[in-house]
C-alpha cells in the first residue's frame, strides 16, 4: 500500500480532496490531505509575507511531522509550484510525484510567468482592489472557468467551491522558484492530465513535450480541471493504479 501526500491548488485546502482520502483509504492507503498557509482552515495564519517558500516548508513540514516515507506526493494546478520546491528536499523519503492537471516548474519559474502579461496585471489589480494588496479572491464562478474547465462541476460542487475557497496570498504568484534541488533519479514522476490539458499534450505543444516521454507516465481523466470535486472516484481509480 502507498502513502499519499495530497496538495491541493489555489484557493483550496485539505477539504477538497475529502472524497478521494476515503476512497484510497478504504484501499489501504495511508493518506495525507494537506492545507496551505493561508487556505482552508489555515486562512488565518496567512501574512502578507506568505509566499511560495511558505508553501514549499508547508509540505516538507508536514511529512516530517508524520514521519513519513516512500512517499507518493500528488500536485493539483497550482500546487505543481510548491510540490517541484519540496520534492528536492524530501530526499529518499520521496517515491513519487504525480502532477494532477499540472506539471513541475524550471527554476527561475513562478505562477505569473504561465500568463499573458495582460492577465497578470488583471489578476494584481484584483489583489489591489479586492484584497488588501496581498490576497487573490477566488474570482466569480463564471470567472473561475477561464482557469480552467468546470466541465463535470455540479451547482451544489460549485457552490462549495465558493463557500470554502479562501483568498490566495498573492506572494505565492508573485515569487519565482529559487534553491531548486532536484529529485532523485529513482523518483516515479506521473502526470494525470484532464481534459484541457490533454488536449494541449496532444496538440504536442513544445514546452510540454518532455511530458509525454519517459520516464513519465501519462494517464487522462475526462472531466474538468478539479477532479477531485468533479470525477472523484474516476480519481481515486487512477490514482490507487498509478501505485499498483
Amino acid at each position: 500500500m502507498a502513502t499519499f501526500v495530497l496538495v491541493p491548488g489555489a484557493w483550496l485546502g485539505a477539504w477538497a480532496w475529502e472524497d478521494i482520502t476515503r476512497a484510497l483509504r478504504e484501499r489501504g492507503h495511508t493518506v495525507l490531505p494537506v492545507t496551505l498557509t493561508g487556505l482552508g482552515e489555515g486562512a488565518g495564519q496567512a501574512t502578507p509575507e506568505t509566499n511560495l517558500d511558505t508553501h514549499i516548508d508547508d509540505i516538507v513540514t508536514a511529512v516530517d511531522q508524520h514521519g513519513l516515507h516512500d512517499v507518493t506526493l500528488v500536485a493539483h494546478s497550482y500546487a505543481g509550484a510548491p510540490v517541484t520546491g519540496a520534492a528536492g528536499r524530501l530526499g529518499s523519503r520521496l517515491e513519487r510525484l504525480v502532477y494532477l492537471d499540472s506539471a513541475p516548474f524550471a527554476e527561475g519559474m513562478g505562477m505569473l510567468d504561465l500568463m499573458p502579461p495582460q492577465a497578470a496585471e488583471q489578476l494584481s489589480k484584483q489583489v489591489a482592489d479586492h484584497g488588501e494588496g496581498w490576497r487573490l479572491p477566488m474570482p466569480p464562478i463564471e470567472v473561475l472557468g477561464s482557469f480552467g474547465s468546470l466541465e463535470g462541476l455540479s451547482e451544489d460542487q460549485l457552490d462549495l467551491m465558493r463557500a470554502k475557497a479562501m483568498p490566495q496570498p498573492f506572494g505565492t504568484y508573485e515569487q519565482r522558484l529559487t534553491g531548486l534541488a532536484e529529485p532523485g533519479p529513482g523518483v516515479d514522476r506521473v502526470l494525470i492530465a484532464c481534459n484541457d490539458f490533454r488536449a494541449l499534450l496532444d496538440a504536442g505543444v513544445p514546452m510540454l513535450a518532455f511530458l509525454n516521454q519517459p520516464p513519465w507516465r501519462r494517464f487522462d481523466l475526462s472531466t474538468g480541471h478539479w477532479p477531485m470535486l468533479s470525477a472523484p472516484g474516476e480519481l481515486a481509480d487512477v490514482l490507487h493504479a498509478v501505485v499498483s
